[in-house]
């Protein structure tokens, strides 16, 4: 990847929908080279999708939470399945610690919360709860830095 494309990222992570034209504008090369270098970095999984940010709230998901789950390893081929299934989860990752799993999560009401988290320890086990009150930093790319020029060690 070279500085072009490290552009490219960067301002498609801003907006997604930012038009060919926009991005050869800013990249100062053509628009059909901008095309061919994102079919490429999609071809090579550095861009592996386009996404909508929504607000939870205006469509009445007004509660969200992380919950961690106690997992048995032999519990996680049951676990995976079941819960990517689950439409109101929007994250879940294995880390490290006294739970295997950390999920966020998002529902319309804390009795809907409470409701999902009681099947949760009924068919998993325990299980730990923390409700969001705001979000400070909402969730965003990593800023690319423009690439060394290899012949001169300087950046751009």
């Amino acid at each position: 990847m070279d500085k072009i494309d490290r552009k490219i990222i960067n301002l498609l992570q801003k907006n997604a929908r930012t038009s060919l034209k926009e991005l050869s504008k800013e990249c100062f090369i053509s628009s059909p080279a901008i095309a061919a270098r994102i079919n490429k970095l999609e071809r090579n999984g550095i861009i592996t999708g386009y996404h909508t940010s929504v607000n939870m709230e205006k469509i009445n998901f007004h509660v969200k939470a992380f919950i961690q789950v106690q997992l048995e390893p032999r519990q996680k081929q049951e676990f995976y399945p079941y819960i990517q299934q689950i439409p109101n989860v929007i994250e879940c990752n294995c880390v490290t610690g006294d739970y295997s799993e950390i999920m966020e999560v998002v529902f319309p009401s804390t009795t809907d919360l409470d409701d999902f988290i009681n099947t949760i320890q009924q068919r998993f086990g325990k299980t730990s709860t923390q409700i969001v009150f705001s979000t400070s930093v909402d969730h965003r790319g990593v800023k690319l830095a423009p690439a060394k020029d290899p012949i001169n060690s300087e950046e751009d």
